[in-house]
């Protein structure tokens, strides 16, 4: 018995061709969601680092006689010196309450994670420079780029020593900016050779897309151990200049 034809879209075609249709429909909308899963977070809440009011669970880089500068506060510019930072009241932020670069040290949180979505709010003041460390050692830069017309890798949202931003989404000093950034860790088999490359997934500051699948054949320089691993803390560079940061949340992706 032959296959019955009916009318799709103004034409004809037979039982077996749409489902043959329906069937590469399917197939597509499965491997995209699929692909989609992976990207997602893994089922779990969210590590909060930071509990808002104290630094505890949080380590410092040890440079030299350097001492670290970093309280807990609400930070906003200094009076009369825009390119300073003070932090009032008991928390809510952690901030590098210094006036320029060299005054502080890195601070770096004692739990670590692998692939991962991080979420964060960040806030410079006039001309500051910081730097969000993945896993310790892959530096997505902060700095006070509001303004600029041409980016370079050392501006804000570039991936440091990698790719400049592709647009320019900094806000003015003084202002809260949300970072969020789902990262692949690095691979390695049983023996410690890596077998694959970090890579960054997906960058945004402030809603707008800044990288998308950029691979990372190494750690950024200045990072907390110079070594690539299967997990690591995450580092605010504070030897740069008055950062603040708040509303951290880490998430583990399924790889």
């Amino acid at each position: 018995m032959g296959t019955r034809p009916f009318p799709l879209q103004g034409r004809e075609i037979s039982d077996t061709s749409n489902t043959r249709i329906i069937m590469r429909t399917l197939t597509t909308a499965f491997c995209s969601l699929s692909f989609t899963m992976i990207l997602l977070p893994g089922g779990g809440l969210a590590d909060e680092p930071f509990n808002g009011k104290n630094l505890q669970g949080w380590s410092f880089k040890k440079k030299g006689a350097l001492q670290p500068k970093w309280v807990t506060g609400t930070p906003k510019l200094a009076a009369g010196n825009p390119k300073a930072l003070v932090a009032d009241g008991a928390g809510g932020a952690m901030v590098n309450v210094v006036t320029g670069h060299g005054q502080s040290i890195d601070i770096y949180s004692d739990q670590k994670w692998g692939s991962s979505r991080i979420e964060l709010e960040v806030l410079v003041a006039k001309g500051a420079n910081s730097g969000v460390y993945v896993m310790g050692e892959y530096e997505v830069q902060v700095l006070d780029s509001y303004g600029k017309e041409k980016l370079g890798g050392g501006d804000m949202g570039a991936i440091y020593g990698a790719q400049p931003p592709r647009t320019n989404a900094c806000k003015k000093p003084g202002e809260w900016q949300k970072y969020e950034i789902d990262f692949l860790a690095p691979k390695f088999d049983a023996a410690g050779k890596k077998t694959a490359n970090a890579r960054f997934l997906v960058v945004k500051l402030n809603g707008k897309v800044l990288h998308e699948n950029v691979e990372m054949k190494g750690p950024t320089p200045s990072g907390v151990t110079g070594r690539e691993a299967a997990t690591g803390p995450i580092m605010f560079q504070g030897d740069h200049g008055p950062v603040a940061y708040r509303n951290i949340n880490i998430t583990p992706l399924k790889k």
